[in-house]
């Protein structure tokens, strides 16, 4: 155990390449260190294990029988160590593992149909739980280890969090194509006058129209507020609804004859639509597979 203590993982690995190499100058250049510096090494190796280790014989240096006795249980244990510091590597082909992730009805349109082809195709084994909730609560899930990722945008971000945007997203109108002018648009107080639609997991959530509007000292009136996307084309046809979301949202509904997409009248900042993830899944090499999966489909790749 005294001898334990002296040694050091540097020592070890010094010793390894010594009893490989048999040379102290290819020895140094392997280990990116100075010749002296390999010699004082092999001298405090040769006072730890009480042994010469290293003998000279025909202007050759030989390995004793002590040092012969030390190369697999060496080869083991720094094996074992490389193991154990460095991530295992992942193979999505063979892996069998449970995701959760957290998104909303938006992100699950840009990602989900593509991710699950991927994870289909090269990942078989790994599986997807997906949950939608708001974004508070979002964030609170992946501080307590709820959901492994969350896809969207959060609120200020805490110190164990991480985030990679993974596209930058604007906003787009849409309406009834019969109640629109011919033009196609609506202006400030036209679009104020029509009633509106939010998509929102519930009543007096924050979002960017409300805010823009805000800063211009005005208000819209919100007739319907509904959780979910899917039924948003069926639910503006034929009324006079005015729906204002995110513009990837309504590349479908650019195919629908009763619908007409057109500019809102007013700024609406963008946005930064990434996934966040906390520290504990940061090294996690199937944690990582999966973000760069995403990152991939999101951009389209």
């Amino acid at each position: 155990m005294n001898n334990l203590a002296r040694i050091d993982l540097n020592l070890l690995v010094t010793l390894h390449v010594l009893l490989s190499e048999k040379h102290i100058s290819r020895a140094a250049v392997r280990l990116h260190r100075s010749q002296p510096a390999v010699s004082h090494a092999l001298a405090r190796l040769r006072d730890i294990f009480g042994d010469p280790l290293l003998v000279r014989r025909a202007g050759r240096l030989e390995l004793t029988a002590r040092a012969n006795e030390l190369v697999e249980p060496l080869n083991d244990v720094l094996g074992r160590l490389g193991a154990l510091i460095e991530p295992p590597a992942f193979d999505p082909s063979a892996a069998t593992r449970v995701f959760r992730i957290a998104m909303s009805d938006y992100g699950a349109r840009i990602v989900l149909p593509a991710l699950v082809k991927t994870l289909r195709a090269d990942a078989p084994g790994i599986e997807l739980i997906v949950s939608q909730a708001t974004r508070e609560a979002m964030r609170m899930q992946l501080m307590d280890g709820e959901v492994d990722l969350a896809l969207g945008v959060l609120p200020a971000m805490q110190r164990d969090l991480h985030a990679q945007p993974l596209f930058v997203e604007s906003f787009a109108c849409v309406a009834d194509a019969s109640r629109l002018p011919r033009r196609g648009e609506l202006a400030l107080d036209a679009w104020l006058a029509r009633p509106h639609a939010l998509v929102a997991m519930r009543d007096g959530m924050d979002n960017e129209v409300d805010r823009a509007l805000a800063r211009l000292r005005r208000e819209r009136h919100i007739a319907v507020i509904l959780p979910f996307w899917g039924v948003a084309n069926d639910l503006i046809a034929g009324t006079d609804l005015v729906l204002t979301v995110a513009r990837r949202n309504l590349d479908r509904v650019r195919d629908d004859a009763r619908l007409r997409v057109f500019e809102p009248p007013f700024l609406i900042d963008s946005f930064e639509f990434a996934q966040h993830w906390h520290e504990r899944r940061h090294g996690d090499a199937a944690h990582i597979w999966l973000r760069q999966a995403i990152a991939r489909v999101a951009s389209g790749g």
